[in-house]
């Protein structure tokens, strides 16, 4: 297990110019938005627009703050992303756009390049201790103070901290109280 802080990510353009984005984490390490396998980070988008094209790349969107966006997917009908919607999976080869329900929005954003890896996204309330089994992935905190342990290991997370984890793992406790999202990579 890797601890991630908040405070330590990357900050870089989004490949179409049209704003900036957070990278939390991406493998291989030193990867460029050509390269990697998966990566997963979070930008504030200020305004109505056409998402960048990733070819061969699979994407999982889920809002953190602000009221929302309207996807539209392709020729497919428009699909209406809040914090409260579950996290939401399309191919970011699809050219893809955006209209903001009610001003700027934090997102979450998984990628993994189709054939060589897998994604899913899984966004949970602790309340108490919730038990996570996963192999490899990050847990993402959208809370204060979530104590995190596996065996004899254990950690804090603070708001926007991750914690990578690779291979497999004796039950994950998480303790607290707030948002988790559960990234899990294959």
């Amino acid at each position: 297990m890797r601890i991630l802080r908040a405070g330590q990510y990357t900050r870089m353009p989004w490949k179409n110019g049209g704003g900036e984005t957070v990278e939390i984490a991406v493998h291989p390490a030193g990867a460029s938005i050509e390269d990697f396998g998966w990566r997963v980070s979070m930008a504030t988008v200020a305004s109505d627009g056409p998402f960048s094209l990733f070819p061969g790349i699979d994407r999982t969107l889920s809002v953190l703050e602000g009221e929302g966006m309207v996807l539209t997917i392709g020729d497919s009908a428009p699909i209406t992303l809040t914090a409260a919607s579950a996290p939401l999976s399309f191919p970011a080869d699809i050219p893809t756009s955006a209209q903001l329900v009610g001003g700027p929005i934090t997102d979450l954003n998984v990628m993994t390049r189709r054939g060589h890896f897998k994604h899913r996204v899984e966004r949970h309330h602790v309340s108490g201790v919730l038990e996570v089994e996963m192999v490899a992935g990050l847990l993402f905190s959208c809370a204060r103070h979530l104590k995190v342990a596996s065996g004899a290991n254990a950690v804090e997370l603070d708001f926007r901290d991750a914690l990578e984890i690779h291979g497999p793992q004796k039950p994950i406790l998480v303790a607290g109280q707030g948002p988790l999202y559960v990234i899990r990579l294959e």
